[in-house]
């Protein structure tokens, strides 16, 4: 597997996690659902760069 399909799927994981269906994440608000959607848009442009 290579770097960008391990990265993937790591990241479909989280976006899984943050999502505040579970009781013990409903305070958490939007954070964070914000900090993996930050990181959603670097690793778009580091794979739009060539560089995963």
């Amino acid at each position: 597997m290579s770097l960008g399909t391990i990265a993937l799927v790591v990241l479909v994981l989280i976006l899984v996690g943050v999502l505040p269906t579970w009781p013990h994440s409903r305070s958490w608000g939007y954070a964070p659902g914000g900090t993996v959607g930050f990181v959603l848009i670097i690793l778009l442009i580091l794979v739009l760069l060539g560089k995963i």
